[in-house]
């Protein structure tokens, strides 16, 4: 079965109250046309998982400008007034995550796991509500798996059958989201044909790409 697909067909995937996956640092390897034909679908009441809410006009912001989020899982939100505004007015729930402690949750969504150990937050607000594990005598906080329905990654260069390469810093989060959801869409710069990407430089297999969209 082809794995190419428009970006339209991609983006019906999602559906109002589904949870996104959306790859991206600051907007650096957002896939930024999916995000565009999300915000056009006008679909609702997501919640994303994400390392920010980008710009306002870059990145996952233009889904916050447009209140398509109701809830994010996010590590910062500084570089998008419009994220702290909709937060302090309760039109949004922000669940702040430490960065390293995100990566390893969607890490541990794609990996099966039951949660890792982080001794990232203790004492502070990030341990409020959660389980605290005491190992070798020094406690840490438990932090649950993100799974997502659909996550939305960026790919410099991919195949037809899936496999992906992502240059330079665009790797961030996209390898970790592509093992962590239902349904995984990957849009590429540049597509080539099967066999013609060295094994070798392959970032993410094809196993874990769905569709493809150009």
């Amino acid at each position: 079965m082809s794995k190419l697909s428009t970006i339209s067909e991609a983006v019906a995937k999602v559906k109002d109250g589904m949870t996104i996956m959306i790859g991206g640092f600051l907007a650096n390897g957002t896939p930024e046309k999916l995000v565009d034909a999300l915000v056009e679908s006008g679909v609702k009441d997501l919640t994303l998982i994400v390392n920010d809410t980008g710009f306002p006009d870059r990145g996952c912001g233009k889904l916050i400008v447009n209140k398509q989020i109701k809830k994010v899982i996010v590590s910062h939100i500084g570089t998008n007034p419009h994220t702290g505004q909709q937060m302090d007015a309760y039109e949004l729930v922000v669940e702040f995550s430490p960065q390293g402690t995100l990566a390893e949750r969607v890490r541990a969504g794609g990996a099966g796991l039951g949660g890792i150990l982080s001794p990232t937050g203790i004492g502070t607000i990030i341990q409020e509500g959660k389980e605290l594990i005491k190992v070798d005598g020094k406690e840490y906080i438990l932090e649950r798996p993100l799974r997502a329905d659909v996550a939305f990654i960026k790919g410099s260069i991919g195949d037809k059958a899936g496999n992906l390469i992502y240059l330079g810093t665009t790797q961030n989060f996209n390898p970790l989201m592509a093992m962590a959801a239902d349904v995984v869409v990957a849009e590429v710069d540049t597509l080539k044909e099967v066999g013609e990407i060295e094994p070798e430089r392959v970032h993410t297999p094809s196993i874990f790409v769905d569709y493809i969209v150009q």
